[in-house]
């Protein structure tokens, strides 16, 4: 598997969108704009990690307690806040592919970073664009020839490349010029750059009036809630895990899978959310595949559909009903693991635990059971 690693780019003034701060950290439907572009790239299932570029203290603020890799200062010039973002990435451990995004557009579709990284088994690097539709003209004291748009596309970001050939590529680079984008810097080095389809969601914020356009764009989002309950019996000579971590007990749950009934009740209240079913639909345990698997692909497969939507699942919360083992001291990581399946910081993860005070099944000790309640926001271009 490749390692990809996101990097944006949030170290402008944005002086052209006005306001009294760069626009990056400007409130867009109640989210920094950076945060939106953040989340965006963050919740997609082949993006490993999110390094960010600018002023550390704002984008703290900014992005609060999202799961960052890091923030790397900005540089004097775009090129070389992206070099300095690079440079950090390698410091942290490296990468495969590199997603080089800006924070100006905030709306990533999640079928873009899909077809960004497709051409990457074959070239070193990617780029959506899109066709020009409107007349192009050259311009002085009067209107001049019209320009073929034929032989034009605009170019956006996210840009994918190869970490090692982008890297090459900045190394290069002629100091005394300035380039457009990446794209432009590996295209110099020898790269082939392939061109995806782009989307208009990633139109580009850059003057104040974009910010209204933006909103028009969003469109105003919906919120759905999900429930989920599972049981499995306990068994001896079984493995028992619990909300993805591997609990000491001289029991195990018994199932198809690992039999984790906290993921797969968080797995159905995700499904429930956005009305795809329930975890059987997806992974019947008549398939041979799904015996023994670890339920963090049922739960990653549910939330990659979220994403598919450009959904965002903004709060699970999970409640194990049994009499044994103890929860307590395998709270904060089970609460860290479902976190890190879900893309999502610790303050959105709830893990409770309670008995039936020795009533029923679960009071006999005979089994464990969830339940699990998701929230997610849809915008409505995705319904």
């Amino acid at each position: 598997m490749n390692r990809v690693v996101a990097l944006i780019v949030a170290a402008g003034k944005g002086e052209r969108a006005g306001g009294d701060v760069p626009k990056q950290f400007r409130m867009l439907a109640g989210r920094p704009l950076v945060a939106h572009a953040f989340d965006r790239l963050a919740a997609h299932p082949g993006v490993d990690a999110v390094l960010v570029v600018g002023e550390e203290e704002p984008l703290r603020d900014a992005l609060g307690d999202r799961p960052l890799l890091g923030i790397a200062p900005g540089g004097a010039t775009r090129r070389l806040s992206v070099r300095a973002g690079l440079e950090a990435i390698e410091a942290l451990g490296g990468a495969d592919i590199v997603l080089i995004h800006d924070a100006a557009r905030p709306f990533t579709p999640t079928a873009v970073i899909d077809r960004l990284l497709a051409p990457l088994e074959t070239s070193p690097g990617a780029v959506p664009t899109l066709p020009v539709a409107d007349t192009l003209a050259k311009h002085g004291a009067a209107l001049g020839e019209v320009v073929d748009r034929d032989a034009l596309v605009r170019v956006q970001t996210p840009q994918a490349f190869r970490f090692d050939d982008i890297m090459t590529s900045h190394r290069a680079w002629r100091a005394e010029q300035e380039p457009t984008d990446d794209a432009q810097m590996a295209r110099a080095a020898g790269f082939d750059v392939a061109l995806v389809a782009g989307d208009p969601m990633l139109e580009k914020i850059t003057r104040a009036e974009d910010f209204a356009a933006a909103e028009a764009r969003l469109g105003a989002r919906s919120f759905r809630t999900g429930m989920g309950f599972d049981v499995h019996r306990l068994a001896e000579g079984e493995e028992l895990w619990l909300g993805g971590i591997r609990v000491q007990h001289d029991k195990g749950l018994l199932g198809h899978s690992d039999a984790d009934v906290g993921l797969h009740a968080l797995t159905d209240a995700i499904l429930g959310a956005i009305a795809e079913g329930d975890i059987g639909t997806h992974f019947p345990p008549s398939d041979p595949q799904w015996r023994g698997a670890p339920s963090s692909r049922f739960l990653e497969h549910a939330a990659h559909l979220v994403a598919q939507r450009d959904g965002r699942i903004e709060h699970v919360d999970l409640t194990l009903i049994c009499e044994a083992p103890k929860i307590g001291p395998y709270r904060d990581a089970i609460r860290a693991r479902i976190a890190d399946l879900l893309r999502l910081a610790p303050g959105r993860i709830s893990v409770k635990a309670t008995t039936t005070e020795r009533l029923g099944f679960t009071g006999r000790g005979e089994g464990i059971a969830a339940q699990a309640v998701a929230t997610i926001s849809l915008y409505e271009d995705s319904e």
